[in-house]
């Protein structure tokens, strides 16, 4: 069993989740943020029309039989 190795892991570990308790506290926090928001919670803030719908429905042109 190598202590080292695993105290360093346990460290990277603690430094990841106070990195995810900060940017929690953030968002939680309200605080005007700067740029453009994360791509989680862009999804849930959408505006507009819903993907795939346009404003004119396309119709399928015939085609002639007398181009054959």
């Amino acid at each position: 069993m190598n202590l080292t190795k695993i105290l360093e892991d346990l460290r990277r570990e603690r430094q990841q989740i106070d990195e995810a308790i900060f940017s929690l506290e953030r968002l939680a926090s309200g605080a005007p943020r700067r740029g453009r928001p994360p791509g989680w919670l862009k999804e849930h803030k959408r505006r507009g029309r819903p993907p795939g719908s346009s404003k004119e429905k396309q119709v399928p042109i015939a085609k002639s039989a007398a181009g054959d």
